[in-house]
């Protein structure tokens, strides 16, 4: 592959069927090579454990509330939908690459979009941030390079992700899953370092110093367009994964609500109908139907409308996407009551259900639980070979059995440990700072 880089990316190249850490060509008719890619997601613990890591609700015990995992399939659904649609509307896919393919892709990189969540949710990553920032724990920062600082102070549940993907699932060190890099750039939402991201002002990366190379290999192998040291532009179909998280988010925060009396319906149904515009009122808005069916009524129409004007806008702006000229969300490029419909609907979230006291009581303790792991583990990952107090060796054999080995480099015994703790479900994470603090005791299986 040339390193030199188009001014204007090809279908032909973002769409490699090529697997990372792997040469292997595809021996099966029936399954794609993107195909195999969901299957290999679905199939990893990682993934599996999303079943009980929080989607906005922490350990909550409302088995109907949308945890990482039903949120990352609901996502895969509507992703799906979004790549089959836009490829039928695209006029330059390569003769060889059907609908169903971009379908798969956009489905897989869905599918792990939230792979590399800590426990908590977002409130999890805000408090490893917030731990690494603490005045006593500054002494770390001259134990790592700058930019490795950086990647600590900056916890970013995107970058586990990448990190989860192709190098520490399956086959370690290796490629890990082995995706192909079609589905690996549909999963980059911020294919940049934290270096980048403070340079430019982003909100946000999607790769640590640990995984600079894979950056550099899947940048080059797709030829996205550089935007400067690290750096790259998102690969198109990264679009198309955001619009599906968005839309789930924004519709399924308020269902969520609702089923926790946090949010009256009377807040909910007059936004859902703007989003539906002109596609129709459902027939179960009338007499005295459950707000449960009404919910799932006005759902349905909203999502085939957003899906239609987003597959629409994907397609009317190619010329953007593919020369990495795009600014913003696909949605930004929708009618104008749909960006407005979402932008309502994720206010009505923070106002009703990210500041109710509820909430806020389960993240502050969901914080505190994390401080105490990382008390308890970064120590012995930023002094490797020190001598041990007894239970401090009690604490290394936890992270051992983990799989954590610590070496000489303190940055990658501190990743090590962020590893271990974002492996972690919410409930696991729980019992363990308890375990530790000695208000529980760990009884043997």
């Amino acid at each position: 592959m040339s390193n030199t880089q188009p001014a204007r990316m090809q279908w032909r190249v973002l769409l490699s069927s090529e697997r990372l850490g792997s040469d292997k060509k595809p021996l099966e008719q029936a399954r794609s090579p993107f195909h195999k890619d969901y299957d290999r997601i679905i199939f990893s613990q990682s993934f599996r454990v999303l079943n009980r890591k929080t989607q906005v609700h922490p350990l909550t015990q409302n088995d109907a509330v949308h945890t990482r995992l039903t949120h990352s399939l609901e996502v895969s659904c509507i992703g799906r939908s979004l790549g089959m649609l836009s490829a039928e509307k695209l006029r330059s896919l390569p003769a060889d690459i059907s609908p169903y393919d971009i379908g798969a892709i956009v489905q897989a990189a869905c599918l792990a979009h939230d792979i590399g969540n800590p426990p908590f949710g977002h409130a999890g990553e805000y408090a490893i941030r917030e731990w690494f920032a603490l005045a006593s724990n500054q002494y770390l920062q001259q134990l790592v390079g700058a930019n490795q600082w950086l990647d600590l102070l900056h916890f970013e549940g995107n970058a586990s992700g990448l990190r989860t993907l192709t190098k520490l699932a399956y086959h370690p060190n290796q490629g890990g899953m082995r995706l192909t890099y079609a589905t690996i750039g549909a999963f980059f939402k911020y294919p940049w370092g934290s270096n980048y991201m403070q340079a430019a002002g982003t909100e946000k990366f999607g790769c640590y110093q640990t995984e600079i190379d894979i950056l550099q290999q899947v940048g080059q192998h797709l030829q996205l367009i550089p935007l400067g040291n690290q750096a790259y532009c998102r690969h198109p179909l990264v679009y198309l994964l955001e619009a599906a998280d968005d839309i789930c988010y924004a519709l399924i925060d308020l269902e969520d609500g609702l089923l926790l009396g946090m949010l009256p319906y009377d807040k909910v149904e007059p936004i859902l109908l703007q989003l539906i515009g002109d596609y129709g009122t459902p027939s179960e808005l009338t007499g005295d139907t459950p707000i449960e069916q009404k919910l799932a009524a006005l759902r349905g129409r909203a999502m085939k409308r957003l899906v239609d004007s987003v597959s629409d806008a994907f397609a009317r702006n190619e010329d953007l996407l593919l020369t990495g000229a795009m600014q913003g969300s696909l949605l930004n490029y929708c009618p104008a009551d749909i960006a407005d419909g979402i932008a309502k609907a994720k206010a009505l979230a923070r106002d009703y259900i990210f500041t109710h006291p509820n909430k806020a009581r389960l993240e502050l303790f969901a914080g505190a639980s994390l401080h105490h792991l990382l008390n308890a583990f970064i120590p012995l990952a930023a002094q490797p070979g020190k001598p041990l107090r007894f239970s401090e060796k009690r604490i290394l054999l936890i992270l051992n059995y983990h799989g954590a080995v610590f070496g000489s480099n303190i940055y990658d015994n501190i990743m090590q440990v962020l590893d271990m703790i974002t492996s972690l479900s919410d409930h696991q994470a729980y019992a363990m700072s308890q375990e530790l603090s000695g208000q529980k005791m760990a009884l043997m299986p």
